[in-house]
């Protein structure tokens, strides 16, 4: 259940040019408990004083077999203009947002039987998947699932929680990680990176509706297309799960 509750910056770092990573601890002494995939709510007043809020996926890794975290993190993209930018760029450690949550359905779902999981993003779309990481080593160890991650981007160093991904890849051999480039393949590029959207990366995989379940996150124009494409491919729109990221200033 969506609770309100203080968080404080206990930690930070830049994941891209023009996004950071945020660390939080609730400031009330309790943990948040959610769900891989979720999302919470920042509260602030814009520069005119009326009240607004901002939504940012959980970027955090746990495990329920441990119980919950008492960590929150979050990956914050900057907007020139932006009141959450100008919010977060004043935020030092030690200080205090409001926020509510968790909230969302864009999770991992246990009853599933598909063989393979199409995880697509772009941007700071792909941060609900890192926090899936713990959840999705369980599915390939439990059921022997597949998974793919898609992850488009411009160049190298927009790849945010790149060397997660790699790692994660490294150490579980059902888990390939497919970096796409819109710009041009950085010359350390892995056998697995590929030059374009990654939409345009989906024939090569070839999705099928019999075993196959998709999510897509990100920018919006990306979803759309993924969605058209995965429905040609056989997917049912129940096996096609979606969020779209809308940048707000």
């Amino acid at each position: 259940m969506a609770e309100h509750f203080p968080l404080k910056l206990v930690g930070s770092r830049m994941l891209a040019p023009s996004v950071r990573h945020l660390e939080f601890a609730r400031d009330d002494g309790q943990a948040l408990d959610f769900i891989a995939g979720q999302f919470i709510q920042v509260h602030f007043n814009s520069p005119d004083g009326s009240p607004t809020k901002r939504s940012y996926s959980l970027a955090t890794q746990h495990d329920h077999a441990f119980g919950v975290n008492d960590t929150v993190e979050i990956a914050v993209s900057f907007v020139p203009g932006g009141a959450a930018s100008a919010l977060f760029t004043a935020l030092d450690e030690g200080q205090q947002i409001q926020c509510s949550g968790p909230y969302g359905r864009f999770c991992l779902n246990e009853k599933d039987q598909n063989a393979r999981y199409l995880l697509i993003g772009t941007g700071t779309g792909v941060t609900p998947y890192r926090a899936m990481l713990p959840q999705l080593k369980h599915m390939m160890e439990a059921r022997g699932v597949e998974v793919v991650l898609l992850f488009g981007a411009r160049t190298e160093e927009d790849l945010i929680y790149r060397e997660d991904f790699y790692a994660f890849a490294a150490e579980n051999p059902k888990f390939r990680f497919m970096p796409c480039f819109s710009r041009e393949l950085p010359a350390t590029a892995t056998a697995d990176a590929r030059r374009g959207y990654v939409q345009q990366q989906l024939a090569e995989l070839v999705p099928n509706g019999a075993h196959d379940i998709a999510y897509l996150c990100g920018n919006p124009n990306m979803v759309d297309a993924s969605f058209e494409a995965l429905k040609e491919f056989g997917l049912s729109v129940h096996h096609i799960r979606r969020e779209k990221y809308v940048s707000s200033k």
